[in-house]
């Protein structure tokens, strides 16, 4: 073995370089997806690695597919033309999680925040998982990856003080996403009025906003309750 190539194994572990392995890389910005194209191309250099810009594309292609590893950033669009948004490619990772159990995954993204909404899924995923900031180091980044690969878990960036039920999420999306009422919320929902103002009790005793403390700062509670489910991430 190569000085090189012993230096490789030693810092990115025992994954094989020479295995030929096939991973997806998922990111609507084109100049970040050719750079991580060429960062993952360098380190396995037999790999197949292939990429989507959207949601659509990453679906198509998991179907006709076997990936060791699929690398996403959150912020995609649903289909080619549309908005880039992190509820999107939320929702598809939940979606990719839950119908591929025993794949591993990697997210590079900015949002990392964001991945509280289904802390859930990622603590009962079943093979790798690795999330990493965009701004992290590319030696940590590629450490990250191999990790995933070999089917470990690197999680520890999602905050974990915060964990909001899927009906509470839900409140904050339709009140503060889709601007609807407490009435228009509970028709949406299937629910009552009381079940919902119960909902924000429960949102608001979480993220630490009280009565007291707004009627003496004199801000509006919902508005800053808004805020902070913005701070934690909760709400794009």
């Amino acid at each position: 073995m190569s000085v090189v190539s012993l230096e490789k194994h030693q810092l990115f572990g025992h994954l094989p370089v020479e295995k030929k392995l096939n991973i997806l890389v998922v990111d609507d910005h084109q100049l970040i997806l050719t750079g991580t194209f060429d960062v993952l191309s360098r380190q396995y250099p037999e790999a197949n690695i292939l990429k989507a810009q959207t949601a659509k594309e990453t679906l198509t292609l998991l179907q006709s597919q076997q990936f060791d590893l699929i690398m996403m950033d959150l912020s995609i669009p649903s289909q080619q033309g549309e908005t880039a948004e992190i509820d999107t490619g939320i929702k598809l990772l939940q979606t990719l999680l839950k119908e591929y159990p025993n794949r591993n995954f990697m997210v590079q993204t900015s949002y990392v925040k964001a991945l509280i909404r289904i802390k859930h899924e990622i603590d009962n995923h079943q093979a790798g998982f690795a999330i990493a900031d965009k701004g992290l180091p590319e030696a940590q980044m590629l450490m990250r990856v191999n990790l995933a690969l070999q089917g470990g878990t690197h999680t520890k960036d999602i905050k974990t003080g915060i964990e909001l039920k899927p009906e509470w999420l839900e409140v904050l999306r339709l009140a503060f996403e889709e601007s609807l009422t407490d009435k228009a919320i509970a028709e949406r929902m299937y629910k009552s009025e009381r079940a919902v103002r119960t909902y924000w009790t429960k949102i608001q005793d979480v993220l630490g906003v009280y009565p007291e403390d707004c009627k003496q700062s004199g801000k509006n509670m919902r508005i800053q309750t808004e805020v902070r489910a913005r701070e934690e991430g909760l709400i794009d």
